[in-house]
């Protein structure tokens, strides 16, 4: 015969209703892994998109700085200081805070998060933002995120609708007065974990957002533009050895691996979404176990039979290992259809960025193989003590 059915996926066959629960059992587990995954590339993502779309080639925060959403200020006069270095061509401020937005629809009031940037140094590469960028010169107009989450209102559908004279109310964290401003245009980022919604100000309509607590003195965010010759790696070494040590200077990879470093490791949805893979492994690794252990348990016979007329245990061993491989493929087929049900069904109802890429395919896919080839391992101990003496 030029094709033989293998040994191993009869014996699954045999018992369909088994085989069909030991695979749902593999393809939940790989929905929980795909949503893990999913849901972490969402933090990281999200919580970097302002990054990435910062148009710049270094960056300075605070010494304090832990992350964009709960940054401390540092004084502008740092900024400046950067910009009389060699290389260096040019530098802009970003105010960074959050207020309170006033949904138009029912009044109730939601945490939102402004930035703030002069107008005639645009450093947020979107390009809805730089179509609009002479809309927000004009006092105490703003750019609305549209993919804000649903609590702000239909904002974006009423700027659409009236031309441009939708006012909608801001109001400080410390203060019960709000105040007025216009929509002026819409742009696309999202939300994150830390943050549900975005404005787009110019910075002096941000101090008059923030009148009492956010002197023009004091900055979140300095954007260091360097000259098209300038080394950047030479130009962040100097302003390190030069300028004092209450700044922090990053070039936008080293910004963005700084945020990411934060959300793993100091955060608590860093923390259980790591723990939850780790979980959702052996958990995984246990059950699969279960799985081979109850099927060799149930041909027992059939193995110790084999072993009586002269097979090896390494064809025997073999025979499980095919089982844990063939269980990890047909489990991995609908758990990653699901998946993607599911990461569509998730990004819709939280507007984060959760999308199926091939990394994690990949890392999926090797993972549930992994598993079940570890669980094989551990169950082929059994075969290997089984005597046809004992057994007959």
């Amino acid at each position: 015969m030029t094709f033989k059915i293998p040994v191993a996926w009869l014996q699954l066959a045999r018992n369909k209703i088994r085989a069909i629960v030991a695979v749902a059992g593999i393809a939940f587990l790989v929905i929980l892994m795909f949503m893990q995954l999913g849901f972490q590339d969402a933090l990281y993502s999200s919580a970097t998109q302002v990054h990435r779309h910062l148009r710049g080639d270094l960056f300075l925060v605070s010494s304090q700085y832990k992350a964009l959403t709960a940054s401390q200020s540092f004084s502008r006069t740092r900024l400046y200081q950067a910009l009389g270095f060699e290389g260096v061509e040019s530098v802009c401020p970003i105010y960074l805070g959050f207020a309170k937005f006033k949904n138009p629809d029912t009044g109730q009031k939601y945490s939102i998060y402004i930035i703030g940037f002069e107008p005639g140094k645009p450093v947020i590469d979107i390009p809805e933002v730089e179509q609009n960028i002479d809309r927000i010169k004009i006092p105490d107009v703003v750019l609305f995120d549209r993919n804000s989450r649903q609590e702000f209102g239909r904002v974006a559908e009423r700027f659409e609708r009236e031309n441009n004279k939708q006012l909608i109310e801001i109001f400080p964290f410390d203060s019960l007065k709000g105040y007025k401003v216009r929509v002026g245009g819409l742009f696309n980022l999202g939300p994150s974990f830390g943050v549900d919604g975005n404005l787009i100000v110019s910075d002096s309509t941000f101090l008059r957002i923030f009148p009492n607590t956010r002197p023009a003195e004091m900055i979140d965010v300095g954007v260091v533009a360097l000259k098209p010759d300038a080394d950047p790696q030479k130009v962040l070494k100097n302003l390190r050895d030069n300028l004092p040590d209450d700044i922090k200077i990053f070039t936008q990879s080293g910004f963005i691996n700084f945020e990411k470093q934060y959300w793993a490791t100091r955060t608590p949805i860093g923390f259980i979404l790591n723990l939850m893979l780790t979980m959702a492994s052996i958990v995984g690794i246990v059950i699969v176990y279960q799985i081979l252990y109850s099927n060799i348990s149930t041909q027992l016979i059939a193995y110790a039979t084999l072993k009586a007329i002269g097979y090896e245990n390494k064809y025997l061993l073999n025979i499980v290992f095919q089982q844990a491989f063939i269980l990890a493929v047909l489990g991995y087929i609908p758990g990653f259809a699901i998946s993607l049900g599911l990461y569509d069904f998730a990004m819709e109802a939280t507007k984060l960025p959760i999308m199926m890429n091939l990394h994690n395919t990949a890392i999926v896919l090797l993972s549930t193989i992994l598993m079940c080839i570890i669980s094989g391992a551990l169950t082929v101990n059994q075969l290997r003590s089984t005597d046809p003496a004992d057994i007959f």
